[in-house]
């Protein structure tokens, strides 16, 4: 398939809050253009994008996957969901030896192990590192388990039984695997290229970390106990945020494969994670410290581009900081993307061929209408992207 990409640039106002902070628990920051920005980084959103996949049921439990240590715990449960004579230290066995057939190292904390010495019970062994397996590959290892039980050790001695389990672990990837890719150092050929790049979102102005001195009563406390039960300070900021990504949808398709069902026409599933990670995108918040500020906010303004050429990141109108300080800085932000984007698409873009749709909300966007067509709301942008995606993944290359 020739490159194909969807670019995602959203403007996003959020009020005091500390989505995603550093090692000192301050709001992560980042200079630009001279000038100190509040920053949300590309793992935070990724992360909230893929819980989301599951929160808000975008897809099915079967299309999605788990990053985990504990791989072998899982697979143990469904090993014994398959054969229910198979469980605990016994099911444990198998699925460690499972595993470790794919090629990926496991092996037991030496926390966990010191507390089996104090007669906790014997801990599972773990994967040294995150491991990202979609539901359909844990499934096949747990059924070619299954398979070879009566005597695992054996039955991965040889060779063709070792090469089906990594195949297993390389083929069928969920969404999300497709999406963000998987890095298994040990065992480099079953790694996935990520389909997506996520910049860290900025915002479009100076941005000044401030601290919140906060104390607690004790609400036991009686009338002569005057003093607070507890003081402390709470570090946040506030920014209207410049968010972008970028999706290879020839990546995606090389990494879905022949796709997650055998019953629906080869684009289906690529159209369908498509329309997944743009709600997703769209919608998703980091969490942090979220019962603290309440943050819950959705973007003022969305643009989707098509490309055939390469992915074009809008930052740059912002390298000059907003500084409408007094009014806001949504209607400034709009204006900048209003005079930046045909300018840049003038001299670097595709012109007509780059279908491009805009999502907004308020006055404040007004000038952003010109830029695409409009949708009246995130599910009719959603579908819109989607069926364009799936009508140029059908026309012959």
């Amino acid at each position: 398939m020739n490159r194909f990409f969807l670019d995602l640039h959203a403007l996003q106002t959020v009020p005091p809050s500390n989505l995603n902070r550093d090692d000192t628990g301050a709001p992560k920051t980042a200079v630009y253009g001279g000038t100190p920005r509040a920053r949300v980084s590309s793992q935070a959103w990724k992360r909230a994008i893929r819980t989301y996949f599951r929160d808000q049921h975008l897809l099915d439990e079967s299309e999605l996957g788990v990053r985990t240590k504990k791989i072998v715990e899982l697979l143990a449960d469904r090993i014994h969901g398959l054969d229910t004579s198979l469980a605990g230290a016994e099911a444990l066995r198998i699925a460690d030896q499972t595993v470790q057939a794919t090629g990926l190292k496991t092996e037991v904390p030496k926390r966990k192990a010191d507390q089996a010495k104090d007669g906790e019970p014997e801990p599972a062994p773990e994967a040294k590192y995150l491991v990202f397996l979609s539901a359909r590959q844990l499934d096949g290892l747990a059924r070619l388990a299954v398979e070879g039980a009566g005597d695992i050790a054996g039955f991965f001695r040889d060779k063709k039984n070792k090469a089906r389990a990594k195949e297993i672990a390389d083929s069928r990837h969920s969404v999300d695997i497709a999406l963000f890719g998987r890095m298994v150092a040990d065992v480099a050929d079953i790694g996935v290229d990520a389909a997506v790049q996520v910049a860290h979102a900025i915002s479009v102005h100076r941005a000044e970390t401030e601290a919140d001195y906060f104390t607690a009563v004790d609400d036991e406390n009686r009338d002569e106990e005057t003093g607070a039960g507890m003081i402390g300070t709470v570090d946040f900021n506030s920014a209207t945020l410049y968010r972008y990504a970028a999706l290879g949808i020839h990546q995606l398709s090389a990494n879905l494969g022949q796709g997650l069902r055998e019953d629906e026409p080869r684009t289906e599933p690529v159209r369908r994670a498509v329309e997944a990670f743009v709600h997703s995108f769209i919608s998703s918040l980091p969490t942090g410290k979220i019962n603290t500020f309440g943050h819950h906010t959705l973007p003022d303004a969305v643009i989707v581009t098509l490309r055939t050429s390469r992915p074009v990141s809008f930052v740059s109108a912002f390298e000059d900081p907003v500084r409408s300080e007094s009014s806001g800085h949504v209607r400034e932000a709009c204006e900048r993307l209003a005079a930046y984007v045909p300018d840049i698409e003038r001299a670097y873009g595709e012109g007509d061929a780059a279908p491009t749709w805009v999502l907004r909300v308020g006055p404040n966007t007004q000038k952003l209408a010109g830029l695409g067509t409009e949708a009246d709301s995130l599910g009719a942008l959603v579908t819109a992207v989607g069926q364009a995606v799936a009508d140029r993944l059908d026309k012959p290359a």
